[in-house]
């Protein structure tokens, strides 16, 4: 299993690479994140990736998606999905909600990942109260297997609830090597966001 796994990881070093980010994230006030959703102050260059899925997401990443990337939701409102729906009709994603607690986001995130990515194997880990631009926020752990590459991936999320809408900050990177080695730059990342407004 873990030669399988490291093999993986090889691969998607091989394919996951920084060539289809449009831009280069320099460290420094960048108040432009996710459409103006979030502001922050990276210690660290990132590269903002082409990829959108849907109005509220922006994703950031060193190496590669595959490899370490941060996803920005910002803003998403009540009766929104996270991401863009792929099949809204038969397969609809789940919306935020208005009544919707702090506790809910880890399983709106897995149940969002499970319907859109078709991942069978997600949990979610440790919960415990946060504050995410001095709101009241929840940070969790949680990890899945990518179905395609079978790769075990390692996250951490934090998230609050302010002025109606959801603001999520979510840390993902394959549990061999990247997640350990790039974390704290994510922590690091998050001591610096604010919510307009906030």
């Amino acid at each position: 299993m873990g030669r399988r796994i490291t093999a993986a990881a090889t691969a998607l070093l091989m394919i996951s690479t920084p060539a289809i980010a449009h831009k280069v994230i320099e460290p420094g006030l960048n108040d432009k994140i996710a459409k103006g959703a979030f502001t922050a102050n990276p210690a660290t260059r990132w590269n903002r990736l082409q990829q959108r899925d849907g109005d509220y997401q922006e994703v950031w990443t060193i190496d590669g998606d595959k490899l370490n990337r941060i996803v920005f939701y910002g803003g998403v409102p009540t009766g929104q999905p996270l991401v863009r729906e792929r099949d809204k009709k038969r397969d609809p994603l789940p919306q935020v909600s208005d009544n919707m607690l702090l506790p809910d986001i880890p399983v709106l995130l897995e149940r969002t990942y499970r319907t859109k990515h078709g991942i069978a194997i997600m949990s979610i880990g440790k919960q415990e109260p946060a504050t995410l631009a001095g709101q009241p926020a929840i940070a969790f752990e949680y990890q899945f297997i990518d179905p395609e590459y079978e790769v075990e991936t390692k996250g951490e999320g934090i998230a609050a609830l302010y002025k109606g809408r959801l603001y999520l900050v979510a840390f993902e990177a394959p549990a061999v090597y990247y997640f350990d080695r790039d974390v704290q730059k994510f922590r690091d990342l998050v001591k610096t966001v604010s919510l307009p407004g906030a």
